[in-house]
């Protein structure tokens, strides 16, 4: 394995006349919580689709451990998209099998202690579990997994913060040992405490690419006051 699990170099992706990803150039070396930053429109998502194959990029190289998005790199990754995945028919069972079948390296045991935590049961139906269990539950689908790689796409959007507290603990406390963490979200705040390495993406271009001790100790201020600073309308 090489030092870095996630590499993108001189991406460049566009819908029709709109350029949505501008000469983008990173990387991520292994076991760091790396945050991927930035206002709405900014860039994250298609940077994310393209991260896990949904896309392709317009020119430039983008690499997940060393090789091109497919088959081979979901195997290591788990992603969490910004929207609800799951099944409304299924049981909590079967959707919790469903995964388990798909990804080899879904771990039966971690899902069961994070469902019994939140006491979701698993002959409930999906349709019957409220917007905020809904979540959940694709978290804990999420974070069962013993991936080398956790795609979070805004996870903590639009939920209290009791449920933010939660949904970071749960990312933190069962993620793989020494896997990495790359968390998008334009909420600095809640998660500047965990954060190793910080990307801003700022319409489609990096307006900050360094780790997160160094930005404090350069520019004497939290991660939040610089965001504020750099994304001001």
């Amino acid at each position: 394995m090489g030092d870095y699990i996630f590499e993108c170099d001189g991406v460049f992706k566009s819908y029709g006349s709109i350029l949505a990803l501008d000469n983008v150039s990173f990387k991520v070396e292994r076991g760091g919580v790396v945050g991927l930053l930035g206002p709405n429109a900014s860039g994250k998502s298609t940077l994310i689709k393209l991260a896990m194959g949904m896309l392709q990029p317009g020119a430039g190289k983008l690499l997940i451990d060393g090789k091109a998005p497919g088959t081979e790199t979901k195997k290591i990754t788990a992603y969490l998209p910004d929207a609800n995945y799951l099944y409304n028919w299924m049981t909590v069972e079967q959707q919790v099998k469903y995964c388990a079948d798909f990804f080899g390296d879904f771990n039966m045991e971690k899902c069961d202690a994070l469902l019994n935590r939140l006491q979701i049961f698993k002959k409930q139906k999906i349709k019957s579990l409220s917007k905020g269990t809904k979540e959940k539950l694709g978290l804990i689908l999420t974070m069962s997994r013993d991936a080398e790689l956790y795609i979070l796409d805004e996870p903590i959007a639009g939920v209290d913060p009791a449920a933010r507290d939660f949904i970071l603990d749960t990312v933190m406390t069962n993620r793989k040992e020494g896997s990495t963490i790359f968390l998008c979200t334009h909420l600095i705040a809640d998660i500047e405490p965990i954060l190793t390495h910080a990307i801003f993406l700022n319409r489609g271009k990096i307006a900050l690419d360094a780790p997160v001790a160094e930005i404090k100790e350069k520019e004497g201020k939290s991660l939040d006051e610089i965001f504020r600073e750099v994304f001001k309308w």
